[in-house]
């Protein structure tokens, strides 16, 4: 089930309510049919708003479409940084890497329309509407790097291996997933167990 809303335990008021509806209905919207096929009255429809009503909160469609770029990378940063902190001390690198690969998938193709938005339409919207977004994304990346680095340094990755490339590589193919996935055909578990095997044996000291 995709959890798209923002969680608050203040109260707030009814306009910041709307903006939120209106952003969740084009995370979900954007990640359905992508830029092109993203229409201001199909977010309207689902959000439950007149398609004008959208404009008092953004300014245009790609000012919607950079929003939720953003908050997709930007959540999925966050919540792998809190899924590692509450990791035990003595969680080895490794396994920290196994469990970061578990939380990418998940959340991606489970928790939230934002990750699967930002992710399917990176390479198809409008250069100013990248610049935002792929800031969050250069710092998510860099918490890989972070996490091969020790794990390297810990002899738990070969230290042959070119860890950047192998990153990029690993990044690139776990964010693949969501154009074939299909969880009638493999589920979830079979595809997190897979991707982290491919890790352990590919990048694993043998």
């Amino acid at each position: 089930m995709n959890t798209t809303a923002t969680e608050s335990t203040s109260p707030t008021p009814k306009s910041a309510h709307t903006r939120q509806r209106i952003l969740d209905a084009a995370a979900e919207v954007l990640s359905r049919k992508g830029y092109a096929g993203t229409r201001l009255a199909d977010v309207a429809a689902v959000a439950r708003v007149q398609a004008p009503a959208i404009y008092y909160y953004f300014s245009s469609r790609d000012e919607l479409v950079e929003e939720v770029m953003w908050v997709g990378a930007n959540r999925v940063r966050l919540h792998l940084e809190e899924v590692l902190a509450a990791l035990p001390a003595h969680t080895s690198q490794m396994d920290r890497l196994m469990v970061a690969v578990d939380a990418h998938l998940r959340f991606e193709l489970q928790l939230s329309h934002y990750a699967t938005a930002s992710i399917r339409n990176a390479g198809h919207v409008p250069e100013q509407i990248r610049i935002r977004p792929a800031a969050e994304e250069a710092l998510y990346s860099r918490l890989w790097r972070d996490l091969f680095v020790a794990a390297q340094q810990a002899g738990e990755v070969r230290p042959d291996l070119d860890i950047n490339v192998f990153r990029l590589l690993l990044l690139g193919a776990l964010n693949w997933v969501v154009e074939w996935w299909n969880p009638r055909t493999r589920s979830l578990d079979e595809l997190v167990a897979t991707a982290q095997s491919m890790v352990r044996n590919g990048a694993g000291v043998r």
